[in-house]
């Protein structure tokens, strides 16, 4: 058997062993794809399994998840810390091998690869954050950032909208390191996909501004190993490589058809493929030849050496520049950020501005923008509104030859216009944040959050530092009606497992959110801003806002300082300020009661249960105040919730505001009422 076949056969019977037995699995595309990965992996990929985490690996990116054998085989086999009892353990509880890729689980897995579409999606931002890494490290002779992003896709990825939305920006920004290589063997689940996507693939990409090489055959290792180097050669063009496949090649029954996509081929179809393929192994043996062809260790430890030799010289000439990328790498911040966070803190305190949140998060960003060279900002066609461009971060932009353009002073552009593509922008940021050197941060309205929640999923799953700025929160937006108006988005994001939002009522707050947006590594973060200005609220202590909930007014504040709280009013943003006008109505008729200001349900859920009592006591009634559904408040166990659980009326914001009773009045008479009961 020849080499190149052995190596690939080694993957196919690999796959269907550990799809056989864990009696579920994809075994189809990852024996289709198996030539390619020979080609690419054998032949080009620059990685170094005892190092999954060196700095200027080159990455690769599944995005047809369900073909995770692939990976899982050729990390094993490349010689990454996956032994083959864990693929034994394929999709087993507690096992490095899940059914899709995770990062953070299996050693080599690059990103969390499941819906389609969003690995491509990824990959683009893998190769963004290269390119903006490499235009603002690499000197004359010192190209320490250096990388190519891979990334294999199905029919079912390119179907997917995700795709259009990242192909078409990857090819605006030229980014001629992002090498895809597409599976075309034509079958999905449903069987021949001919019916139903009927797309000219190769002409689409090549409008968004992509080099198409192919079709190849992506049986021939040759072949696929010289559409690759080709591909390589490309400075202002991503490439897509065309390889035609069979889905389950090898299998004499099931090859070519939906049967081999997602299911166990079976103990019989399985002894024909092993006959069919020259395969007279038990199930997960591998011949030590095999292995010695396939591992990866001594050249990727090669090619880390001779870059950590590079890194040295680099280091010596540039010394600054080179801790910089460390610490820009590792994911730290600069150990002045704390002083940084403070200090626009108390500015934002002292200034005590009448503001719309997005404009404070702006403020907050100017600051922290200039402090922080990492923080990579734009906004889905919404700069203007979304106000997420400061001083600090002019555009990002390339030349015709595909080359970043640099400000005067040799700066970067650090504000990403994404267009209309939210679910794109969302997926990209994941792809920026997991290839490292960057704090990404976009823009868009809160309603169209819809479009950006399976991303912004993902970077929860993922645990990934990715901050969300959604403006236009709610109701007082005004005329441009239901649509546009925010109802349910704040209560549906909050209910993300490891997403922290934030609604803040005022500068501070929002200081302090962004404060602890940044200082969060592995969570994303969602801020829900206004478009309406707000009065900033009075308060003596910044302290606790960043536990998510704090208590703004006690009655002293309106004259009943001896008087005993009987209730306490919870309000988020913009209805904080409901709740201490109030708080005067009530204070007129001698009933004292404490007002919290919550900005972040999510951050004060995971406070102490001691400092969760000091806000919200227990036997006092509360009542919640927002623009928005009431079912996620019962949890604090409220007696009454001021809040809309219908969708809103085109009109401005003052009246739509009187006649949903988000009015002080209209608070203060709740409190009675729940106080008569």
């Amino acid at each position: 058997m020849a080499k190149t076949s052995a190596m690939a056969n080694a993957i196919r019977a690999l796959a269907m062993d550990a799809v056989q037995q864990a009696n579920s699995g994809h075994p189809g595309a990852p024996m289709g794809m198996a030539d390619m990965a020979v080609a690419l992996w054998g032949r080009h990929l620059r990685h170094n399994p005892a190092n999954p985490h060196w700095a200027d690996r080159d990455r690769f990116v599944l995005s047809n998840g369900h073909a995770s054998m692939l990976l899982y085989a050729v990390l094993h086999l490349t010689g990454y810390d996956l032994p083959i009892e864990e693929l034994k353990k394929f999709r087993q509880l507690h096992g490095k091998t899940p059914g899709h890729p995770e990062v953070g689980y299996t050693p080599g897995v690059e990103t969390t690869t499941g819906p389609l579409g969003q690995g491509i999606a990824n990959a683009v931002g893998f190769a963004l954050a290269e390119k903006l890494l490499g235009a603002e490290f690499n000197r004359e002779g010192h190209a320490i950032v250096d990388h190519h992003t891979y990334a294999f896709l199905g029919d079912g990825c390119l179907m997917e909208g995700i795709s259009h939305e990242a192909c078409a920006l990857a090819g605006a920004w030229k980014l001629g390191k992002l090498v895809a290589l597409y599976d075309d063997n034509g079958i999905s689940i449903d069987g021949q996909v001919a019916p139903w996507f009927v797309d000219d693939t190769p002409a689409r990409l090549r409008a968004y501004g992509w080099q198409v090489i192919g079709p190849v055959d992506g049986h021939d290792v040759d072949a696929v190993d010289a559409a690759i180097a080709q591909a390589r050669t490309s400075a202002d063009r991503p490439t897509l490589i065309v390889c035609k496949t069979a889905i389950g090649r090898g299998s004499p029954n099931r090859a070519g058809t939906a049967k081999a996509h997602g299911e166990p081929l079976g103990a019989e179809e399985i002894a024909l493929t092993r006959a069919a393929l020259g395969w007279p192994l038990a199930p997960f043996e591998v011949p030590a030849e095999v292995y010695a062809d396939w591992s990866a260790r001594a050249r990727g430890d090669a090619a880390e050496q001779d870059w950590n030799a590079r890194f040295a010289a680099y280091a010596q000439a540039y010394p600054e520049l080179a801790a910089e990328f460390t610490r820009r790498m590792s994911g730290t911040l600069p150990k002045n950020f704390a002083q940084v966070a403070v200090d626009a803190a108390v500015a934002a305190h002292g200034k005590a501005e009448t503001v719309a949140t997005r404009k404070a998060s702006q403020i907050a960003l100017e600051a922290f923008t200039a402090a922080l060279p990492e923080l990579l900002g734009g906004s889905a066609d919404l700069t203007g509104s979304n106000l997420t461009n400061t001083r600090s971060t002019p555009a990002f932009r390339v030349d015709a030859a595909g080359a970043v353009v640099k400000t005067e002073d040799g700066k970067v552009g650090r504000h990403i216009n994404y267009g209309v593509r939210e679910f794109g922008m969302a997926a990209i940021m994941n792809g920026v944040a997991l290839h490292g050197g960057y704090i990404p941060y976009g823009g868009t309205f809160l309603t169209f959050s819809d479009y950006s929640r399976n991303a912004i999923r993902m970077a929860a799953l993922m645990q990934r530092r990715v901050i969300h700025v959604f403006t236009h929160d709610s109701i007082g937006l005004g005329e441009d009606g239901p649509t546009h108006q925010s109802i349910e988005h704040a209560a549906s994001l909050r209910l993300i497992p490891g997403l922290d939002v934030w609604r803040p009522a005022d500068t501070a707050e929002t200081v302090v959110a962004w404060a602890v947006a940044l200082e969060n590594r592995s969570r994303p973060t969602a801020l829900l801003l206004s478009r309406q200005n707000l009065p900033y609220l009075p308060k003596s202590d910044l302290g606790d806002i960043s536990r998510g909930a704090y208590v703004l007014a006690e009655p002293a504040r309106v004259g009943l300082k001896n008087k005993k709280v009987r209730a306490v009013i919870v309000a988020t943003g913009s209805e904080v300020q409901l709740a201490l006008k109030a708080q005067e109505l009530l204070a007129a008729r001698k009933i004292a009661v404490r007002v919290v200001s919550m900005p972040s349900t999510t951050v004060f859920d995971r406070q102490a249960t001691a400092y969760k009592k000091s806000v919200l006591p227990k036997g006092l009634p509360r009542i919640a105040v927002e623009m928005g559904v009431t079912d996620g408040w019962w949890k604090y166990g409220v007696a009454a919730v001021v809040g809309i659980d219908r969708y809103g009326e085109s009109a401005p914001a003052p009246d739509l505001f009187k006649y949903f009773g988000f009015t002080p009045e209209n608070v203060a008479d709740t409190v009675r009422a729940v106080l008569a009961k």
